[in-house]
């Protein structure tokens, strides 16, 4: 099967259940496979040839669902990408796909320049720029929809890295990568037709996007919001729609957590809230207990590689909050040391993935593939190689330590600036926190913390005393500075870098 499939699949089983709900456009399972056939002939009447890039530079709005199956299904590989997204990491993006076509909104065209031979874009509301086409042409019902091409081996989409640690790289996705990983996270989620979920989440992103994919799979309807800027919104939503699953990532908790007229059970009809995108802190999963009393909350790990990792089964979480679980059934994980040898129970190292889920590598980027793809020692085939340290605990279950690039020297000891912002989440009146490290000629780094308050009583000293009764000297912040936000990627993950 592939991943255009699935929508062909629920369009036959339930062609009048809603699959979409966005900016008041409501379609069905039906519609959205008529619409994606006929934007496939479209591009596939424009010259589209199997094999072609086509770049989705979209908000969440329903024709970046369409172009997604449309693209696949005229034999295309689509390339996702953020409109918040710098210029420099769009043109990098143009510059590194080369795509045939780039399909975006009528305000993000002029970004595009002419970096394609065909630009069409969405909901004009003026003259478009010189050369564009309206992607409504795209949709004209003229033409038969293209034919099924190829198999499930083919690339299906290149997703870029956030590039938070370098230049970013495209990873190639197959069919098949993709349609395990859906019916995979479907599973366990217990995903069916009579679910409702509610995603602020950019499709541009792997979790994003997975909503969607998991959603037309199970038949099941997606309502799409543009972002979480305004919370007391997307609630009333959600139970105006009857939202069953909630996807967060840990910034969108601790705005949930910060509103002190929210009462529990916002939502009555929420079944399950997932988190994945980082490591939720032991105190967001107390709040998001309490706010949301019977709800089955997920804890995942996943990366762009290969979507998905690992996931907590709800009734763990109250035993092993920290932990984010197992690997994915039908998958593998082992964490190794610098020289390549799995090392025991409660040792840190990297954390190395095998399965169906796993990326091909990099487009037109050997040098990198070759160093995330590669063998381990006594183990057969190539493994992905994260980048990111856990543990495991007596069970096997894995904990998150911190990126191998953000571990920090201090008096000669390595620091996981992860572990200090655990134990700093769990300090009263502490909303979001961030370590970084600044150099000093003595102890290497010293460690500073930036938080972002809940309560406007919290102090400095407030925040050091905490530390110091929960962690060793040399894990304890020696400044702090508080402010009104963090600076986020556009996935929400809190931006380390821009922080210092």
């Amino acid at each position: 099967m592939r991943v255009e499939d699935m929508l062909r699949r629920s369009a036959a089983a339930v062609p009048d259940k809603t699959a979409l709900v966005c900016d008041g456009t409501r379609l069905s399972h039906g519609e959205l496979d008529a619409l994606s056939d006929r934007l496939a002939a479209g591009l596939a009447a424009r010259g589209l040839r199997p094999g072609d890039r086509v770049v989705v530079l979209m908000e969440n709005v329903w024709e970046a669902a369409v172009a997604v199956f449309g693209i696949l299904k005229a034999g295309g590989v689509f390339c996702p990408v953020n409109p918040s997204a710098p210029e420099d990491s769009l043109r990098f993006v143009l510059d590194n796909t080369r795509p045939h076509a780039v399909l975006t909104q009528a305000r993000f065209a002029a970004r595009c320049g002419r970096a394609a031979p065909l630009i069409a874009a969405a909901r004009a509301t003026a003259a478009l720029p010189e050369g564009t086409t309206p992607l409504e042409d795209l949709l004209s019902p003229s033409g038969d929809a293209a034919p099924a091409v190829g198999d499930r081996a083919d690339l299906a989409m290149i997703i870029h890295t956030s590039g938070s640690t370098g230049v970013a790289k495209g990873a190639m996705m197959t069919h098949a990568n993709m349609v395990f990983a859906t019916c995979t996270i479907g599973a366990y989620l217990e995903n069916s037709a009579d679910d409702v979920v509610l995603s602020a989440l950019p499709l541009s992103f792997t979790y994003g996007l997975y909503q969607l994919l998991v959603a037309v799979h199970a038949g099941a309807t997606l309502v799409l919001h543009k972002s979480f800027a305004f919370p007391t919104e997307v609630l009333e939503t959600a139970r105006r729609e009857g939202v069953t699953g909630l996807p967060l990532v840990p910034t969108m908790a601790a705005v949930l957590l910060k509103m002190k007229d929210l009462r529990p059970g916002p939502v009555p009809t929420l079944r399950y809230i997932t988190n994945a995108a980082a490591a939720l802190p032991s105190s967001h999963i107390e709040g998001l207990t309490a706010l949301f009393p019977g709800v089955k909350l997920y804890s995942m790990y996943g990366l762009t590689e290969c979507a998905r990792a690992t996931f907590l089964a709800p009734e763990e979480i109250g035993r092993r909050p920290g932990s984010v679980g197992k690997a994915l059934p039908g998958t593998e994980f082992l964490i190794i040391d610098d020289s390549g040898h799995q090392v025991a129970p409660g040792e840190t190292g990297e954390l190395v993935i095998q399965g169906p889920h796993v990326m091909q590598g990099y487009w037109q980027d050997e040098a990198a593939t070759r160093a995330a793809l590669r063998p381990v020692q006594g183990r057969s085939g190539t493994w992905l190689h994260t980048g990111d340290l856990f543990c495991t605990d007596d069970e096997g279950y894995l904990h998150f330590v911190g990126r191998k690039d953000d571990m920090l020297k201090v008096r000669g000891e390595k620091v996981a600036p992860r572990q200090v912002e655990a134990v700093l989440h769990a300090c009263p009146g502490v909303a979001e926190a961030v370590v970084v490290g600044r150099p000093d000629l003595v102890s290497g780094h010293v460690l500073h913390a930036v938080i972002v308050r809940s309560s406007p009583t919290l102090g400095e000293r407030d925040v050091l005393r905490h530390c110091a009764r929960a962690l060793p000297d040399v894990m304890v912040p020696k400044s702090v500075e508080f402010r009104d936000e963090l600076p986020k990627t556009a996935s929400g993950k809190v931006a380390r870098r821009l922080v210092a």
